[in-house]
């Protein structure tokens, strides 16, 4: 074992997520307070593990782009929880600051006297131990923000703490991991506002680029089955399948432009737990979707109703 390095043992990759890949991944050999729990039920997507898995193994930048609600970060963190191996996720959104990542002055009180003391943000603190950063909504992240991130994205990338006149090399077990919603060309298909049209510079520093969509309809339905075991029975599994077909007609609505909103797996278990709730398909459909749509868009979203349930959507608006 090398020293400074946490207790780990070499593992192949299929033993673990039973899909051919042909790399040998290090497993912590403790769990920590900031490792995920493992989701016993995920639906692996062998491409993107793979890519992930070359992130951890190899210690590339990996980034995953996918609409939201696909299941990007979730799929790192699942990854991760099965390698034990500790995870952050920050938020790239636009609140996040500068001081927010590296660190900021604070005033406290020392020997009953005030003294200025550096508090050291989320991003030194991460890449100083065994952490899987992932940096989610990366491509709508300010660019001064970006320009931060830049220099660890390098293969031998150092975090620079310009306040501090310090260099901080990262841990051996530092990962970095992105998700974004576009390629990093803006939002060109008008659906996601906010998005940055990222530089060749930024883009380039990731070694790999995965692309994840939604699930099959039938690994869907085994997801939200085994989510809520009342919808194992033959009806409800027909009814599941109508369910699923309504969320797929949302995402191609989205994707079109014909919607705002759409369904995501976890709009889908939603509603089934509703319907076991309210002991109405409709209402809880209502409750757990349509009440979010645009008031033109909901004869829309109606008419996906009628086409998978054969029938008119029954359900009162509340005054």
């Amino acid at each position: 074992m090398t020293p400074g390095l946490p207790a780990h043992e070499l593992t192949e990759a299929v033993s673990i997520f039973g899909h051919p890949i042909p790399i040998r991944v290090a497993v912590l050999k403790e769990r920590s307070e900031h490792v995920p729990a493992i989701d016993s039920v995920y639906k692996f997507n062998p491409q993107v593990t793979a890519a992930i898995l070359a992130g951890f193994a190899h210690n590339r930048r990996v980034a995953i782009q996918g609409r939201h609600g696909s299941g990007k970060s979730t799929h790192i963190e699942q990854v991760a929880a099965r390698l034990n191996w500790p995870c952050l996720r920050l938020n790239l959104d636009g609140h996040i600051t500068r001081p927010d990542l590296l660190g900021k002055n604070v005033i406290t009180l020392r020997d009953g006297k005030q003294v200025t003391d550096f508090e050291e943000g989320l991003l030194p603190w991460a890449i100083q131990q065994p952490m899987a950063l992932i940096l989610d909504e990366y491509d709508a992240g300010r660019p001064e923000i970006l320009f931060v991130i830049q220099r660890l994205l390098e293969r031998d990338g150092q975090l620079v703490m310009p306040d501090q006149n310090r260099v901080i090399t990262p841990h051996p077990f530092f990962r970095i991991f992105a998700t974004m919603n576009t390629v990093g060309l803006g939002n060109l298909s008008g659906l996601y506002h906010g998005t940055q049209l990222l530089n060749h510079a930024q883009l380039d520093r990731w070694n790999i680029m995965a692309t994840l969509d939604y699930l099959k309809a039938d690994d869907e339905m085994a997801i939200v089955t085994a989510r809520v075991a009342e919808f194992a029975s033959p009806d409800r599994q027909s009814m599941l399948r109508q369910m699923v077909a309504l969320a797929e007609l949302t995402r191609e609505g989205f994707a079109t432009g014909e919607l705002s909103s759409l369904m995501s797996p976890r709009t889908v278990i939603s509603w089934a737990e509703n319907v076991l709730v309210f002991h109405s398909l409709d209402l809880a459909f209502a409750l757990s979707f349509l009440n979010r749509c645009e008031e033109p868009e909901r004869m829309i979203v109606a008419e996906y109703f009628q086409r998978c349930f054969g029938r008119q959507l029954a359900y009162e608006k509340s005054s």
